[in-house]
Formats: structure tokens, sequence, C-alpha cells
């Protein structure tokens, strides 16, 4: 999944406020917050993610001692002793899922708040100046989202150094273009309302306007643009790592998948060995889509109304 084809189900996210109630305001958000935590996705959502965030941090206590260490015969189906079975290694399954949790996490949410980051800050400078700042910006935005995004994934990773860095650094690089395009699709429908043209003529600073003006009006479409970089992150990571390009001798859902393929796993009949991997990628991009959909819904009046006449009609 790649934060492009997720582009035009964001744009559809538009920030709008009760009559009387400000955007900006403590109250529109507290109110916000309060929606999504009712909201039954949401929370099934929340739920499945909050498991898998403790059981990575909880990885040295769930799973003491080295994963990679030998601690059976190989390819022993599970059991008791070895809920997941084992390797072809004799590695056991469920230690190597849970500390790749750590790093498929971990370079997930950083690859997201990363490629969100830039793509704000292009969106935002490109609506906000326009002309000349617009043209350059959306030409260098354009270059990236024409680009075929898993052959350059592939060609940089392969060039570069493995390891968890490489993999943000290519991530990132492929990623930023689609937040970019949607943020600045929402930010220029901000830049023309009259709050914003007083702020200008006040004699506000830029930076001031952009980030205290414009931007928490697009709390809605930033989360989500966030959660599908997550989503791009976590799926393109696994990916890479499948394909040998990452760094194999590390411990993550991609080369717990890696390993499964070059040992067999498939021929051999040892579905246990690739099996929990794939449905905990899964699991959590399901779970940031459940939540992705809440805040859209929530937040788009088209949406949300269409939700209130089908409880009516309940």
């Amino acid at each position: 999944m790649s934060v492009q084809n997720s582009g035009s189900s964001m744009l559809s996210t538009a920030t709008t406020s009760r009559p009387g109630v400000p955007v900006k305001s403590p109250m529109y958000r507290d109110h916000l917050l309060a929606r999504l935590l009712r909201d039954r996705r949401a929370m099934i959502g929340l739920v499945i993610l909050a498991i898998f965030v403790i059981v990575a941090i909880a990885a040295p206590l769930l799973a003491p001692g080295n994963p990679r260490a030998s601690v059976v015969a190989g390819s022993e189906a599970p059991s008791l002793a070895h809920l997941l079975g084992t390797t072809a290694k004799g590695e056991d399954v469920l230690a190597l899922l849970i500390w790749g949790s750590q790093s498929s996490l971990g370079i997930g949410f950083t690859v997201g708040a990363l490629a969100t980051l830039i793509g704000l800050l292009v969106g935002l400078v490109s609506a906000f100046f326009g002309r000349v700042v617009d043209d350059v910006l959306s030409v260098v935005t354009n270059i990236f989202l024409l680009i075929p995004g898993l052959p350059l994934l592939i060609i940089l990773a392969a060039f570069l150094p493995p390891g968890p860095g490489t993999i943000v650094i290519v991530l990132v690089a492929t990623g930023w273009a689609g937040s970019a395009r949607v943020v600045r699709s929402q930010a220029l429908s901000l830049r023309g309302k009259d709050y914003t043209d007083a702020a200008v003529v006040t004699g506000e600073r830029a930076l001031t306007i952009m980030f205290r003006e414009m931007l928490p009006n697009m709390a809605s479409i930033v989360m989500s643009t966030f959660l599908a970089c997550v989503i791009f992150g976590i799926g393109a990571q696994a990916g890479l790592e499948f394909l040998g390009l990452g760094d194999v001798s590390a411990i993550s859902w991609g080369t717990n998948l890696y390993w499964a393929s070059i040992e067999g796993s498939l021929i051999r009949g040892t579905w246990w060995t690739f099996i929990p991997s794939g449905v905990a990628i899964a699991l959590v991009a399901f779970a940031l889509a459940l939540i992705n959909y809440a805040v859209d819904e929530i937040t788009n009046p088209r949406l949300a109304g269409r939700t209130k006449r089908k409880d009516r009609r309940r």
C-alpha cells in the first residue's frame, strides 16, 4: 500500500466546526476526541494497535534471551513448549514475532512521522506563498509522484548500506510526495479564508500564520495522512526485507518472512514460520485503517450525515 494510492480517499476529509464553536477551540477538539472514543471501529483499531505496542515494549520480559538462539530441533510444529513452533534453524517463532514487532512498528511510525512532516512543510509552504514557490514545489512533488515507487525503492535500497536507517531514508524519500499533495490541497482552501487574510494584513510572520492559523484547522487531514504513511512504512519495510534488500541479520516481521522463504517453508509445509508475521502485518494495517476511517467519517460532514441516517433507519 502506498501513500499515493490513499491520497484520493484522504482528499475527502474536511474539518468543520459546529455552529458557534471555532475549529481551533479546545471544546471542538474535545468533541472530536469524545466522538472518536465512542466510535466502535476506532476503538477496535486502538485496542489492536495498543496490544501490539505493549508487546513491542515488553519484548524483553515476554521473550527474554536471544531470539536467534536455537532452542530445539528445527521445524517443530506448534506445541505447548513452543506455541508457534520453531524455524528450520530451531529458533522460537513466537520470540522472533515478539522481537520483530519492535523494529517493524518503530520503523513504521518513524517513516509515518517523517513523511507526514515533510509533506506538511512542503504543502503549507507551497499553498501559502504560491506563484514561483508553488510552481517549483509542485514540479518536485509531481516528479516523485510519477516515478514508479517499487523500482525506486529497490534501487535505493540496493545501493545504500543495509540497516534500519537506510530503510527509513528510502521509505521517507518515496513516501512524502503523496502527503504533500494532500496537505497542499487542503491548505489552498484555507489560504483564502478571512482569518488568514486578516493575519497577513496585521503583519504576522509566515510561519506563525501557517502553524498557528492554518495547521490547527487541518488536524483531521494530518491525522489521516500520518496513519496512511504508517501503513505504507510497515508494509513497504516488510516488502523490502522479504526481497532481501534490508539487514537480514536484524529481527523484524519482514526478515522473518525472508528467512521463511529462504528455508523453503512454503514447499515444506511449515506454515507456522511465515503465517504469524504475515498476520501481524495485516492486523496492524487493519487497525490503522479502522482508525483512519473513523477519523475521516467523524470529520467529514457528508460521511457523518450518511452514518446518522443509517442509524435512524436502524
